[in-house]
């Protein structure tokens, strides 16, 4: 009996997730936007599964579900802005994944409506690129970038750092050298990985266009060192959004950023207190170092050159007194 109860409702369901599509399309294409929409109803295992979880159909949310891909993030919002004017969101279920990714990099923005005739249906917006990683994973992902921008690619600048993956994936990169560092046993502050894992997101640009995912409250120097270390360690300004700004100045979403270098600038102890994320924290300390071995040595340099012609006069002196 409960097999054919939930045959039924999944073919009222079908039928009734093919209308809420039409409307949806027909909101889209009034706004000019370029899409791919396409549904699903979950099957009679899946739904099954979940019954056993939520021990009712009415609990099971995520029945009907409509995927929307679009170009641009800002299209993905602007999506979430149109279902919302549609229909009624269940607050509770709206997920920024695209502000905040999962932990495996995955991003999308997840929204559950209730529609007029009292269906819920929920719905996910992506770009082709998030919907790619989703998909396939983090391999399809960067080919699939790399197919997009192959100009870009073939110009093979060295010194663009981990810009060359998509913005999601740099996010993995931090992750993965968070991971080696507290495997190798080093003391990384309850705060900071607050900051780098947990805390909200912000993408700000360089004046080429490369898009960089970075902590919310993350300062220019933090900017300069996701560039490459060999930026940050000549930094003496920044151009922000054409304007020059402090190192103390936190950066927002969409700022675009152009770094001031020269040779003469060298990184500074007072700059610890201008870097907020630990792969920023971790190369001005290296790079500081450095500067400290590289004083010391010289100071045992020119000891090393002074001392010989110091030793004749000592020795001259010994003679006369004598």
């Amino acid at each position: 009996r409960l097999e054919k109860v939930m045959k039924q409702r999944l073919g009222k369901s079908t039928r009734k997730l093919g209308v809420v599509r039409l409307e949806v399309e027909r909101a889209l294409k009034d706004e000019k936007l370029e899409f791919e929409i396409n549904g699903r109803v979950k099957s009679l295992y899946s739904l099954h599964r979940k019954l056993q979880k939520r021990g009712s159909l009415d609990n099971i949310y995520d029945l009907m579900a409509l995927r929307i891909i679009v170009h641009t993030k800002e299209e993905c919002y602007l999506v979430l802005g149109i279902l919302h004017s549609l229909y009624q969101p269940m607050i509770a279920r709206i997920k920024d994944y695209i502000s905040i990714p999962k932990p495996n990099g995955y991003q999308s923005l997840h929204t559950t409506v209730i529609t007029p005739n009292k269906q819920i249906v929920e719905f996910q917006i992506r770009t082709r690129d998030m919907h790619e990683y989703a998909e396939r994973g983090l391999a399809a992902s960067f080919h699939y970038q790399q197919q997009k921008d192959s100009k870009e690619y073939l110009k093979g600048d060295s010194k663009r750092g981990v810009s060359n993956l998509p913005a999601q994936l740099q996010w993995i990169t931090q992750l993965q050298e968070i991971a080696a560092r507290l495997r190798a046993g080093e003391d990384i502050p309850r705060e900071q990985l607050s900051i780098d894992l947990f805390g909200n997101r912000i993408f700000v640009f360089s004046p080429k266009g490369d898009i960089y995912n970075l902590p919310e409250g993350a300062l220019p120097l933090d900017f300069a060192y996701a560039i490459h270390s060999d930026i940050a360690k000549h930094a003496y300004g920044f151009r922000i959004n054409g304007k020059m700004e402090s190192f103390e100045r936190p950066l927002e979403n969409g700022d675009v950023i152009e770094v001031l270098t020269r040779k003469l600038s060298y990184p500074k102890p007072g700059w610890a207190q201008l870097v907020t994320t630990s792969h920023a924290r971790d190369k001005l300390r290296l790079q500081l170092n450095k500067i400290r071995v590289q004083a010391v040595n010289g100071a045992i340099s020119l000891t090393d050159k002074i001392m010989p012609l110091s030793k004749p006069e000592a020795a001259s002196k010994k003679s006369k007194n004598k």
